[in-house]
């Protein structure tokens, strides 16, 4: 949907023989009441395994295991941070991961996704079982970390929560991480995201404040300045289009400011201009744009795992 309205349909195909799996991590969506949600799929995590990682099938294989996430009745117990529900939760991921890799890999290369406690627990999981492998990290196409606090000693680009994972630098850049999480200026003090040791952070055990940041890779300019985000999201009535596309509408920027590092976004919207814009109202400012995380800037991020693939087979 442009400016004034109007509407191209576009057709979107998977890819027939992708060459590589993309291995997804749904948020914190379960609405059962338990600590931790048993392994029953539930239309929640449909609805947002296909909001999120769907569009990815046109480049990659996905893999959306269900697991047993700390639900939001787990959260309001014990907060954001590592606790024996993270722990329940982490366990369930990493039996999900070991049977992936042991009957489905076949030693492909692999993009990791995940957001929000889906991207806590790829911290965990990388951290654990790929950085420290050096096989494994030869797999690794990229990991895209949105709303988990993925942290780096300030001014480098590896080292905090990896040893030796960096974070992305351009488009063709393979073995690496795209991180962020999205603001509509700077988080405040309190911001459960962009700071380093406090909010999500706890949720993967990282404590440490002191000489570290947030890392912020732009999707639409990981080389660092402005670039265009390609937002997609599914669309309000399914009927006539699966997806809804607003070109033009935003643009961000990674900034820094009083501890924070966070992707900066803009509205660039237009007198005359009818499309809906995202805001932080139903979350409140501590939280940002978290909700809109990923699909504020999915058409970049597809586009960029799309560049990393074709970097591979000319490698």
């Amino acid at each position: 949907m442009v400016a004034d309205g109007s509407q191209t349909r576009q057709r979107v195909v998977p890819a027939t023989s992708p060459s590589v799996d993309c291995f997804y991590l749904y948020p914190t969506v379960s609405p059962q009441t338990s600590m931790n949600a048993n392994l029953k799929i539930q239309p929640a995590e449909v609805a947002t395994a296909i909001a999120q990682a769907e569009r990815f099938s046109q480049v990659c294989r996905v893999w959306a295991p269900i697991y047993r996430q700390e639900t939001l009745a787990g959260l309001e117990e014990e907060g954001l941070s590592s606790n024996q529900y993270v722990q329940i939760a982490y366990e369930s991921v990493l039996s999900a991961w070991r049977d992936y890799l042991d009957h489905d890999n076949d030693g492909r290369p692999i993009v990791f996704i995940g957001h929000s406690q889906g991207a806590a627990m790829l911290i965990d999981l990388l951290r654990t079982q790929v950085d420290p492998n050096p096989a494994l990290r030869k797999r690794l196409v990229s990991a895209i970390i949105l709303g988990g606090n993925v942290e780096v000693p300030t001014g480098e680009l590896v080292g905090g929560t990896f040893q030796h994972i960096p974070a992305c630098r351009s488009t063709q850049e393979t073995g690496c991480v795209i991180a962020y999480s999205s603001f509509m200026g700077a988080p405040p003090a309190d911001s459960l995201f962009a700071r380093p040791g406090q909010g999500v952070s706890l949720q993967s055990g990282q404590t440490a404040t002191a000489g570290l940041q947030v890392v912020c890779v732009n999707p639409a300019a990981p080389s660092g300045g402005t670039g265009a985000l390609q937002p997609i999201f599914p669309a309000p009535r399914r009927v006539l289009a699966p997806w809804v596309e607003y070109p033009d509408l935003y643009t961000a920027t990674c900034e820094s400011a009083g501890g924070a590092t966070w992707l900066n976004i803009q509205v660039v919207k237009v007198p005359g201009d009818r499309r809906p814009i995202v805001s932080d109202v139903p979350l409140g400012p501590r939280w940002g744009l978290h909700e809109y995380d990923v699909n504020l800037a999915l058409g970049n991020l597809v586009q960029m795992v799309a560049s990393e693939v074709a970097s591979l087979r000319g490698a």
